[in-house]
């Protein structure tokens, strides 16, 4: 067999990964907006949607990982490409850890529905939605870079990661306040201290994705590096 038609078979099999890769991360994408749904419309059906989706995304994380190793054992793959393929692993964890934090909205959502204080959480709820559609932004982004390969775009996610966590602490001093001005709720509103924390996570999981993608093309890992020093590395 001749090595063009090794590497062929060897770039249908990266292509057909890439392809689950993308296909999982939409199915994670879903999860969260039906999570965020669930929460701001406290609907237990969606809730339980999401909850259904975590066991198909735990399913895909592990039959890509598996088809990895495979690759790997088969194909001994060069450096760049082993590169690759490491990192398609690393994202596939990042991506079932986003729907491990859906699914702790989602459960968070049915405690509160069967608590019955839906009517005495708008005000924070309608933050959450806000922190949520900017994890949202961030996390498609991080996959339309994954797809094309883009390392601007894979920046551009690591650069408005600060909004998120400015968010997020800016809805922890309202959630106090809420909490001081009606201790009622304090159960409650704890709970949505963890929701909102699991959002921000969604965030900080898109980055790690954005930061795959750079190793993936500059083989250059950025993890803990300013977004300044990172520019300078990609450049």
């Amino acid at each position: 067999m001749s090595d063009k038609h090794l590497s062929t078979q060897f770039d249908a099999e990266l292509s057909g990964i890439s392809t689950r890769v993308l296909e999982m991360g939409g199915l994670v994408e879903s999860q969260v907006a039906q999570a965020v749904y669930a929460l701001t419309h406290f609907s237990a059906e969606t809730a339980s949607q999401v909850l259904v989706l975590e066991e198909t995304v735990n399913s895909m994380e592990v039959e890509i990982d598996r088809d990895l190793s495979s690759i790997i054992a088969r194909r001994q793959p060069t450096a760049r490409d082993l590169r690759l393929l490491i990192a398609i692993s690393k994202t596939i964890a990042n991506l079932e850890r986003v729907g491990d934090e859906a699914a702790r909205v989602a459960r968070t959502v049915q405690r509160l529905i069967n608590t019955g204080v839906s009517s005495r959480l708008r005000l924070p709820v309608a933050d959450l939605k806000f922190e949520s559609e900017l994890a949202i932004t961030q996390l498609r982004k991080a996959l339309d870079a994954f797809a094309r390969l883009d390392v601007e775009k894979a920046v551009e996610v690591l650069k408005q990661d600060d909004q998120i966590d400015q968010e997020f602490e800016g809805l922890m001093r309202k959630l106090i306040t809420f909490m001081m001005e009606d201790p009622r709720t304090i159960s409650s509103s704890i709970d949505l201290v963890f929701v909102a924390k699991a959002i921000e996570r969604v965030g900080d999981h898109a980055k790690n994705l954005a930061e795959q993608i750079i190793y993936i093309v500059k083989c250059t890992d950025v993890r803990h590096n300013s977004i300044e020093d990172v520019e300078t590395m990609v450049r």
